[in-house]
């Protein structure tokens, strides 16, 4: 074939090093494109970050709601609708899931691509754009579902899931694709996170409703599949008030509740874990004037940093950066 084994090698490098660099590239150019995409009709503040160190973060809440504010809390993107999920994406465009239907704006609200929920089901939740250009959707009803959905509207993958109950609403709630090419779905009434193969098989379930986390009649219904670089599962028990960190095996490795946080969770549904190692939450319940809608605690759990809005309900966040550096694409 005329090529050595150090030819090879040496090749391989040089494109895991260019994988690495587009990728860097893409991630500053949609720091770039918030960063610079201010809406002067839009430039109002919404809200206020609290944060004795300092911190101030960029972010996108979908809820009812669905909004995209800078780090001084500013209103610079915004859609109507109630939003269940959503992203900023690489080209600065927003992927929201709002009133059934997925959906790809740009910054001055013209829709470049939508999927909407399929006959005879109820409701679309999830709604994320995967690396080889589909949109990952989950669909509950009839016939509960995960879908990949093409750039071209049609369906790549159909996976059915197995939520154990026919209440459409508490089937599922945000679902997510594995590196191995599988899906970790929080199932909230069965607590459970199950991993799917892409027909349907699970391959993994990680149970919500141990002992130590107080049972099924804490209600501990799993909302979120975070998959961490080290493997682990950050997922948020809405009814149950907490936020717990599993290992691949299931087993609780971290975790934090009202007695940690004096109180600031209340029904957290979506949340992320920042490049920093911190944890940023939604209580989306929370109705007491004096508690964040949304903040962010320490692996030690301790709140650095919170988000007060007595008009929002925040669903899911995405918090796009941190005091000028960006956090990341998705999570």
């Amino acid at each position: 074939m005329g090529l050595s084994l150090n030819s090879i090698s040496l090749r391989n490098k040089s494109s895991k090093i260019k994988m690495k660099l587009i990728k860097t590239g893409c991630l500053l150019l949609s720091f770039a494109l918030f960063a610079s995409a201010k809406d002067e009709k839009s430039n109002l503040v919404f809200g206020n970050q609290v944060s004795e160190s300092g911190i101030k973060h960029s972010f996108l809440i979908c809820g009812n709601r669905t909004v995209l504010l800078n780090e001084n809390s500013e209103i610079i993107w915004q859609t109507e609708g109630y939003g269940r999920d959503g992203f900023v994406l690489p080209n600065g465009h927003i992927l929201v899931s709002v009133g059934n239907v997925a959906k790809e704006i740009t910054r001055e609200g013209e829709i470049v691509w939508s999927y909407k929920l399929s006959k005879g089901n109820k409701e679309l939740g999830t709604c994320v754009r995967l690396q080889n250009g589909n949109t990952l959707v989950v669909e509950r009803g009839v016939r509960p579902q995960l879908l990949e959905v093409s750039k071209t509207g049609s369906i790549a993958i159909t996976v059915p899931l197995k939520p154990e109950t026919t209440n459409a609403h508490m089937q599922t709630r945000m679902a997510r694709k594995l590196a191995n090419g599988n899906y970790v779905v929080p199932h909230l009434l069965a607590f459970a996170v199950k991993e799917y193969k892409s027909d349907g098989t699970v391959v993994r379930t990680v149970k919500t409703d141990l002992t130590e986390l107080g049972g099924r009649k804490e209600r501990n219904w799993p909302f979120t599949a975070i998959h961490l670089s080290d493997g682990n599962l950050l997922v948020n028990l809405t009814n149950g008030n907490k936020t717990v960190e599993f290992d691949h095996d299931g087993k609780v490795v971290w975790r934090v509740d009202n007695s940690h946080v004096n109180g600031r969770l209340a029904d957290p549904c979506g949340g992320q874990r920042l490049k920093n190692g911190n944890t940023v939450i939604c209580s989306y319940g929370q109705k007491k004037g004096d508690m964040p809608k949304i903040f962010e605690v320490t692996k030690d759990k301790k709140v650095v940093w919170e988000y007060f809005n007595p008009g929002i309900r925040a669903h899911e966040v995405h918090v796009i950066s941190t005091n000028g550096k960006p956090e990341g694409l998705i999570k």
